[in-house]
């Protein structure tokens, strides 16, 4: 109920529509299918419906889809085969917000129908089981008060029989048969490790919302982790450059601006390199986004517009421009916006100082595919513009192949001179300003994995856990990022999409699941279902997520672990545990954790056994020896002994932290 509340929270109360032929304002739960509703930047979206009309309209998805990066949406039929709904360019989905742009769409499904609806449905009708240890020790208290009560009954009929008791002599005979077997330090020592390992967690990130979860952690034997923000950074970050005649690395990780671009170890100074400096100065007119440092309100870096465009602001900075004396070089006063179908945004500058004799210039930045084909000619490393021949394109083409392979984005960054005859608002059409372009280079960038978490996964393969990716991102992005970390070790890794998950039956699923595997572009109800098909095969499963699209399987999981830092209010109120820095590696001190709580239950559990029986030694010879030999322990000696003996030992044994090992 609380998860679902929270799911509530997400979505607006109101709606303007078109009724009646004017614009209204009414409630959000008054929409019904086939109101024509407006949006604009700002506005959190209602329904689920059709764009019939866009201006330069992004919506931001992650909420649904786990995908940071605002879509690109059109008015047009999406009619690309091969196609989740979530995917569609022409839609709109309930719980999403506008990025900019404004648009008008008409109302397809309202409430439970919708994607959000539905995954909220998914949620709400998850029962909440035992954990491992809660099962456990059900099966455990059974077996003890099964034999306590069985050896309590046969002492008391044997001490009736043979050596004649009255009967409530027998029976309180029996009783202290009966308290020699039950262990009293179960409870505490329980309560407390569990306690312990609490508090311990805490310090390491960790927040558990019921102490039974500490022991499923220990229990664990498959992770499903989401990629961005767990295991990487959530930091677009620009890690190479490269042109027709060099290539460049750039150091230093996310949004901080410390680091600085280097060949072969040598820092390279833009002064003196014109090409490179273009590359950046352009690549950084050329953006959109902004880039706010932290303070006291937040201290986190905080991202203004796209992600893959706020790095480019970062790499001019560790270049050594100034992001505000580049603008003043050469203010923006045109742009033509980024389109998903020409995959590319051009925009223009003017220089008071010109460059190359020219007082104008376009800057078109997009997949190096379609902007190499606007190109006519490159700048060389000395500074001359060449003819662009078949042998680069080749060499541009190749060196895109292999950052893709490296799991690398990439863009291209181009230019256009603009002489006197090219200038005037009336002049700036598209096939003006992005004709006979000058390819200047790539650059490339990647989400980079966070620190310790590649010894963190290590440690996991050590204790026998096994880690599967789910993600919302593309298949080559989601391998590269899972071997660069370790999670795939072998070379016949399976990615498998969320349309051929689709497809796929319950039983090749679970086919699929026992070899190396990679789970991209997956639905809410498809991480759910892997979640299942998993727990099926016997394994304790934990998940972590942060969106509203992994709440069901979070609730699923007999884990789940939601992102305190990133995670939205529905993933904590699904989730078992909070991750109050959203890093892998706290899950796996969590698990050390676990398992160490287990130990400790083991360790009191076989002391307490040992110590108990011989309890039940003297009332046996008693008994054999018909009454011969006295009992030497009343029934209030035997408790008063098992609470020194079991009560003490037993806190002494629940507060032990994890020893050397535990993890292997």
């Amino acid at each position: 109920s609380q998860a679902t509340a929270a799911l509530n929270k997400l979505l607006p109360s109101y709606a303007r529509v078109l009724r009646d032929g004017k614009e209204d304002k009414i409630l959000a739960q008054d929409l019904v299918p086939g109101d024509l509703v407006f949006i604009e930047e700002g506005d959190r979206i209602s329904a689920d419906g059709r764009l019939v009309a866009v201006t330069d309209l992004q919506v931001n998805q992650s909420a649904l889809t786990g995908e940071s990066n605002p879509i690109y949406k059109s008015d047009q039929a999406d009619l690309t085969p091969d196609k989740t709904e979530l995917e569609y360019d022409n839609m709109v989905f309930a719980g999403t917000t506008v990025s900019s742009g404004s648009g008008h769409f008409i109302v397809s499904a309202i409430g439970m129908k919708t994607e959000f609806g539905q995954i909220a449905d998914l949620t709400q009708n998850l029962a909440q089981e035992k954990s491992p240890l809660q099962k456990e020790l059900d099966h455990l208290t059974k077996q003890i008060s099964v034999i306590a009560v069985s050896v309590g009954l046969f002492f008391m009929v044997a001490a009736t029989l043979f050596v004649h008791q009255p009967l409530s002599q027998a029976f309180i005979f029996a009783l202290g048969m009966i308290v020699a077997f039950i262990p009293e330090g179960l409870l505490p020592t329980v309560t407390l490790s569990l306690a312990m390992a609490v508090q311990r967690m805490a310090k390491d990130h960790a927040l558990v919302k019921k102490l039974s979860s500490v022991e499923t952690l220990g229990a664990t034997s498959v992770i499903c982790s989401d990629k961005t923000g767990t295991l990487t950074q959530n930091a677009m970050t620009v890690n190479h450059l490269w042109t027709l005649s060099d290539s460049y690395e750039v150091t230093g990780l996310g949004y901080a601006s410390e680091g600085q671009i280097e060949q072969e170890g040598r820092p390279i100074s833009l002064e003196d390199n014109e090409l490179l400096n273009r590359l950046v100065r352009f690549s950084h007119l050329a953006s959109n986004a902004q880039v706010v440092a932290p303070s006291a309100d937040n201290p986190n870096f905080t991202i203004l517009g796209d992600p893959t465009e706020a790095c480019l602001n970062v790499l001019a900075e560790k270049a050594g421009i100034n992001l505000n004396d580049n603008h003043i070089w050469a203010p923006r006063i045109k742009e033509i916006p980024f389109d998903s179908d020409r995959k590319r945004m051009t925009t223009v500058h003017k220089l008071e100082s010109g460059l190359d004799g020219n007082h104008h210039i376009s800057i078109t930045k997009g997949a190096p595919k379609e902007v190499m084909e606007l190109c006519s000619d490159y700048y060389d490393s000395q500074g001359m513009i060449t003819s662009l021949t078949a042998t680069e394109r080749q060499a541009i083409l190749a060196a895109n192949d292999q950052f893709a392979r490296d799991g690398l984005r990439v863009l291209a960054v181009t230019y256009r001179p603009l002489d006197s005859e090219h200038v005037g608002e009336d002049k700036w059409d598209m096939q003006t300003l992005e004709d006979n372009m000058v390819f200047l280079g790539l650059v490339a960038m990647s989400d980079p994995p966070r620190q310790g978490v590649r010894e963190a996964i290590e440690k996991c393969h050590r204790a026998s856990i096994r880690i599967i990716m789910v993600t919302g991102d593309y298949g080559l992005t989601a391998l590269s990022i899972a071997k660069k970390i370790g999670i795939v070790q072998g070379d016949d890794a399976r990615v498998i999409s969320g349309l051929e998950l689709a497809d796929m039956d319950d039983n090749q699923l679970k086919e699929a699941l026992k070899g190396e595997i990679v789970f991209a572009r997956v639905a809410p109800e498809q991480k759910y279902r892997v979640v299942n098909a998993l727990q099926e095969l016997g394994e304790v499963v934990a998940v972590t997520g942060d969106g509203v699209n992994d709440a069901p399987a979070l609730k699923k999981a007999d884990i789940g672990v939601a992102m305190g830092l990133s995670g939205t209010d529905v993933a904590k109120e699904s989730a078992d545990m909070i991750l109050t820095d959203d890093h892998f590696a706290s899950i796996v001190h969590a698990v050390e954790e676990g398992r160490a709580v287990y130990r400790n239950i083991q360790k009191f559990l076989t002391y307490i056994f040992n110590s108990n029986t011989p309890e039940a030694v003297p009332s046996a010879f008693f008994l054999f020896s018909l009454g011969r030999i006295p009992l030497p322990l009343t029934v209030m000696q035997i408790l008063a002994i098992d609470l020194g003996t079991d009560m003490m030992p037993a806190l002494g044994l629940g507060v032990e932290p994890p020893e050397e090992g535990v993890m292997d």
